[in-house]
């Protein structure tokens, strides 16, 4: 699957997608594009999982009509350390995520 990582995680959060091919916005050349515009280039790009910590992302989007899923991480920082124990659940709601929808990843309580 291909995953592209948001500005605003950690960078070195792709080396733990193991068996996806997983690029920061930034090595993708999408750095400092504004969400919408974020979205519809990494889309253009064949990305199919687009991942960040932007908890308000849908707000400002209309996500009807995408083509890749959105997994938002909710964790108290965008830390590698806070990061790293949302992995296993990031990687199954990838396998379920259907195109155009957002899937929170949060520590389970």
């Amino acid at each position: 699957m291909r995953v592209l990582l948001d500005e605003c995680v950690d960078e070195r959060l792709r080396n733990f997608f193991v068996g996806h091919e997983c690029q920061t916005a930034r090595y993708a050349g999408l750095a400092g594009l504004k969400n919408g515009e974020l979205l519809s280039a990494a889309e253009a790009s064949g990305f199919e999982v687009f991942v960040t910590v932007d908890q308000g992302i849908e707000y400002p989007q209309n996500l009807s009509g995408r083509r890749m899923a959105i997994l938002v991480f909710v964790t108290k920082s965008n830390r590698l350390k806070d990061l790293l124990p949302l992995i296993p659940e990031c990687l199954a709601g990838m396998e379920a995520a259907a195109p155009g929808e957002i899937v929170r990843i949060a520590k389970p309580a």
